[in-house]
């Protein structure tokens, strides 16, 4: 069972959603979706071109949790990988 966290100024939800097709990763649910399989709970960037092109909808809207940002903690970077640095560049332009 799967829990779908909402959110608004004031309150907070938490829905235990029971569906018959699962993924471990985002970009199946966005494809199960335009495929006309139900509803999903995927990030707005993903969503933003289908919703602008009217192939689909969002719904509630206002319970959209907020997203504070990426946070990474590394404890030194004299012994960093090559590629640690582009990680923290794409990081800090998204």
């Amino acid at each position: 069972m799967l829990v779908w966290e909402f959110e608004t100024a004031a309150k907070k939800r938490n829905v235990c959603v029971k569906g018959r097709v699962i993924f471990n990763s985002t970009s199946p649910h966005l494809h199960a979706v335009l495929a006309g399989m139900g509803l999903t709970y995927i990030p707005l960037d993903m969503a933003a071109p289908h919703n602008a092109d009217g192939s689909q909808i969002r719904v509630l809207q206002d319970w959209r949790p907020t997203f504070p940002g990426y946070h990474l903690y590394y404890p030194c970077r004299r012994h960093s990988s090559p590629a640690f640095n582009p990680l923290v560049e794409a990081l800090r332009h998204r």
